[in-house]
């Protein structure tokens, strides 16, 4: 693992990034509402790509003053056009790194960090291959939906009976490059026993499958 910071905002943001050898391609994580790169469910599913040939990168896609100032008024979380800006920005930086830039690059988003992934992605879609959201937002998208290129798989537990609905309409504007799948006996933070395997199991192939081949130099 490496720690970076990326330039995306005055000061960098700060995040983790690995890359294991012979890398298919990497996956940038957005996370959701108040949370950071070290979400334990984030880091699960990052080893779990990690062990089909993904590299991974967590960033904190805001600031520690920032985080400090959302805790308290819980603003900034929801701001999806400030987290898609950063994210793009990520994108960029990833695309110029010596070790980022010769790989496919897949989005990852949980919970409101998933309307930011899909929004980076309708910006960037000659950089985005994939995307895959997890008890997603994608909803809060809103008109970008109808711009995302990038095949999209819709993860949502089966207990989470509001975010299905929102998903579902989510999945009628993306159109044919979204697939919605429902994970049986899971809530909104798949926290029931072998719902979050389930989650990184499907992720991973769906990565791996999406991101064959590396985006030109």
């Amino acid at each position: 693992m490496r720690e970076v910071s990326v330039p995306v905002v005055e000061g960098g943001l700060v995040g983790d990034v690995v890359v294991p050898s012979g890398a298919v391609g990497v996956v940038l994580f957005a996370h959701g509402s108040g949370s950071s790169r070290h979400s334990p469910r984030n880091v699960a599913v990052a080893r779990a790509l990690g062990a089909r040939g993904l590299g991974t990168v967590l960033v904190d896609l805001l600031t520690a003053d920032e985080d400090a100032r959302d805790e308290m008024t819980a603003e900034l979380r929801f701001d999806i056009g400030m987290l898609a800006e950063r994210l793009a920005g990520i994108v960029d930086w990833m695309g110029a790194d010596p070790e980022l830039g010769r790989l496919p690059i897949g989005l990852f988003g949980a919970s409101t960090g998933a309307a930011a992934a899909l929004v980076a992605a309708a910006a960037r879609p000659e950089r985005v291959g994939a995307v895959v959201s997890r008890g997603g937002r994608p909803d809060l998208a809103g008109s970008s939906l109808t711009a995302v290129r990038a095949p999209t798989l819709l993860l949502v537990g089966g207990l989470d009976e509001q975010v299905i609905t929102l998903n579902e309409q989510a999945a009628d504007a993306l159109g044919e490059v979204a697939e919605l799948r429902i994970v049986p006996g899971a809530t909104h933070l798949f926290e029931e026993p072998g719902t979050l395997e389930q989650v990184a199991d499907q992720a991973g192939a769906w990565f791996v499958t999406h991101l064959r081949q590396p985006h030109p130099a």
